[in-house]
């Protein structure tokens, strides 16, 4: 069987995580034949350690005709590169999931993916149970909210940071709104909320509450979906962005699988 063309978008630690699985022959019906970042150090070394070319620009790495490009960069790589992507007949396993929560955006990449045959994967990052989420989203008319909880220092360099966070001994709620408005103000901090409300209800309407807790390491998730008579409650705690790149690891083995989970 030939195996199918990998290319990676970002050349960072998550996008390592992936390369070091195909190493470890996690990803055997794949070839990576490219990997694109900004920093030509770390593009090279993640290209040698692959075994593929180092690409600068998303011309360079499309060239090398992908079938897949797993991206593991920012929220504006894929909302400036993933038309271009699927219209050249490459699918994408997308990690920045926060992109969608632009409806415009979310449609146009759903239209551009239709009309050239060519696919989103979305990624689940550090949540999952999307299965379940989504089969309560269509039974009925669902509503769906998400609660995260953080330390502190997670919030610092956000809207939501206030210096008094470091050294309250009380939990404080800093945010609540939709997951259109989370990620508004915090583009790389809530992308599991963006990713549950596409599984469920919208960003528009899927609730976010974030609480800043004194000592807190990591994150913890809880996403509920809920119709009459029926309720799905999905709770993650990590305290590593480490899941975010074995998800992508996850989603390029199911893809490829006779079996699909």
């Amino acid at each position: 069987m030939n195996k199918k063309r990998l290319g990676i978008l970002g050349s960072g630690y998550l996008s390592g995580i992936v390369v070091d699985a195909w190493k470890q022959g996690l990803l055997e019906d794949y070839e990576i034949v490219g990997v694109m970042g900004r920093t030509p150090e770390t593009v090279s070394e993640m290209a040698k350690k692959a075994g593929c070319v180092a690409c600068l620009t998303l011309d360079e790495l499309l060239a090398q005709k992908p079938d897949y490009i797993a991206e593991a960069a920012s929220v504006q790589m894929v909302k400036d590169s993933a038309e271009k992507i699927l219209s050249s007949g490459s699918s994408m396993i997308v990690l920045s999931i926060g992109a969608f929560a632009d409806q415009e955006f979310y449609e146009k990449a759903q239209k551009t993916a239709k009309e050239n045959g060519t696919r989103i994967y979305i990624a689940s990052g550090a949540v999952g149970g999307f299965d379940v989420l989504r089969t309560v989203s269509l039974m009925g008319q669902a509503t769906a909210g998400i609660e995260t909880r953080k330390g502190p220092a997670s919030l610092k360099n956000t809207p939501l940071f206030e210096e008094h966070l470091m050294t309250d001994t009380e939990e404080t709620h800093v945010f609540s709104g939709n997951a259109r408005e989370a990620i508004g103000l915090l583009p790389t901090k809530v992308n599991v909320a963006v990713a549950s409300s596409l599984a469920t209800v919208g960003p528009e309407n899927t609730s976010v509450n974030i609480t800043s807790v004194p000592g807190f390491v990591g994150d913890d998730h809880k996403i509920t979906a809920e119709i009459d008579g029926v309720k799905a409650v999905v709770d993650i705690y990590s305290s590593t962005s480490a899941i975010a790149g074995w998800s992508v690891v996850a989603v390029l083995r199911n893809i490829v699988s006779p079996v699909v989970f």
